[in-house]
């Protein structure tokens, strides 16, 4: 009788914690004003006064723990010293520079000539130190500055921030300022994918690129942004005699990839504080074989949760999604990696492409097979949240078209632009924050306390219901 008392016991322990989802969640009830999504002109964002001035400048991290960074900018002529990079430490007078050459290049796409495209990666830099640092000569110098993160360990507090298919329209410019005016302040950007749209033009209209390279600097130049890319970002275009994917993005966008053994500027991994960080590609091949395949694999195996117990992957095609847009267009991917993400406890993951806003339950779909039929996603205490964020504004305008009944895997979702704010605090929680663009001011539509699989494998409930 006892053993049978235990295996009742245990098989309602069971039943609770890989149950069926059957509640679904909300759909939010907030209707975004009418309007459509505006493109910016190109002349908003002139080039910046002087003779050769550095623009476009952006800065990303550059080697896999946080202590180098690359500077990237542009400028139209490749003179002698336009490729320097001259840095220093803000708690000195700066009268000792360090200085660094950046690698330079160009490319042609179909009738447009890029500018150089500076590259420069410094590194030895110091933990959590703000360092200044100089482009350009005379009178077209140009100084920003930037915050190395602290050294890497398990309760380091940093707050990211999340964005992702931000173009450059009016709603674009609302979702960047509201982002930078946040409260808690990020620290860096977790970017999802879709940057400039220049696609979106007649015959991929580069200048698209340059314009949208103004227009993240405010931010871009003063804080690393991880790049993910997305399908916006392929310029893949036989027709106008382009062949070769990425090739504007690749060129004009570094990352820090070999740093993670990988084959391809594309795919990669950093640790940033107390987090480890996974960049996939949606776009390149990820079956088994493939380098984006074999990678993961031996990639996951790397991250010790001891250090970095915070563990985030970044894709751009989301693999939940209860959007008619992009329905079921990441469920190759979904089947080919879920299993490892859960395996290894992911934390969240990350994704775009839809163009609204909707965070998952924590489940998983990975037992289906041709013959058992069990193909419905069920709680799952071990897999990532799924968030789906490529609700940044760009041209296309807002995905607003979600199936019903809402889905049991789908906790919130919403018809709108905005950003997140992902506060962690320690190794056992984080607060994460959807920050819907309204009447001009960021408001807080979602919330949830995020606790970490590794360190506090519990279920999670709504920090604050501010949801409408």
């Amino acid at each position: 009788m006892g053993l049978n008392r235990l295996a009742l016991v245990c098989s309602a322990v069971l039943l609770l914690t890989f149950s069926v989802v059957s509640h679904a969640g909300v759909t939010s009830n907030y209707t975004r004003v009418a309007e459509p999504s505006e493109e910016m002109p190109l002349e908003t964002f002139p080039p910046p006064a002087g003779y050769n001035a550095p623009e476009q400048v952006h800065i990303t991290q550059g080697d896999h723990n946080g202590r180098a960074m690359i500077i990237s900018w542009v400028t139209l002529v490749n003179d002698d010293g336009s490729n320097v990079i001259r840095y220093w430490p803000a708690n000195t007078d700066g009268s000792t520079k360090e200085s660094a050459e950046a690698s330079t290049s160009s490319y042609r796409y179909f009738d447009y000539t890029s500018g150089f495209l500076h590259h420069a990666t410094i590194k030895g830099l110091e933990y959590e130190t703000k360092y200044f640092y100089e482009l350009g000569s005379g009178r077209s110098t140009r100084q920003f500055n930037f915050m190395t993160p602290p050294k890497v360990g398990p309760d380091v507090p940093y707050t990211f921030g999340v964005i992702g298919d931000l173009g450059q329209t009016f709603a674009s410019n609302q979702t960047l300022y509201n982002y930078m005016s946040a409260n808690p302040k990020g620290q860096a950007v977790l970017f999802v994918g879709d940057l400039s749209y220049a696609d979106d033009h007649p015959n991929h209209d580069q200048r698209k690129w340059d314009s949208y390279g103004r227009f993240v600097e405010p931010s871009a130049a003063y804080q690393p942004w991880i790049w993910a890319a997305g399908n916006h970002e392929l310029d893949f275009a036989p027709s106008l005699g382009e062949n070769q994917a990425f090739k504007p993005f690749q060129k004009r966008y570094q990352t820090p990839y070999r740093a993670s053994k990988s084959t391809s500027s594309l795919w990669y991994s950093i640790k940033r504080a107390s987090t480890y960080i996974i960049v996939l590609s949606s776009y390149s091949a990820f079956d088994k074989y493939t380098p984006q395949n074999s990678w993961l694999e031996s990639e996951l195996k790397k991250v010790n949760r001891e250090e970095t117990p915070w563990l985030f992957v970044l894709v751009h095609s989301p693999w939940y999604n209860s959007n008619g847009y992009h329905y079921m267009e990441g469920e190759s991917m979904r089947v080919t990696f879920e299993p490892w993400l859960v395996q290894n406890k992911v934390d969240i993951v990350f994704a775009g492409h839809v163009h609204a806003y909707e965070r998952s339950e924590r489940v998983s779909n990975i037992k289906y097979n041709i013959t058992d039929g069990l193909s419905s996603p069920v709680k799952d205490p071990s897999a990532p949240i799924y968030i789906t964020i490529g609700d940044g504004g760009n041209i296309e305008g807002i995905a607003n078209d979600y199936t019903y009944p809402q889905p049991s895997y789908s906790a919130y979702r919403e018809a709108s632009f905005g950003h997140a704010i992902l506060d962690i605090k320690n190794r056992t929680h984080a607060l994460y924050t959807w920050h819907r663009n309204q009447d001009d001011e960021p408001v807080v539509a979602d919330s949830l306390w995020v606790k970490n699989r590794y360190f506090l494998p519990e279920e999670e409930t709504d920090s604050v219901d501010t949801r409408i």
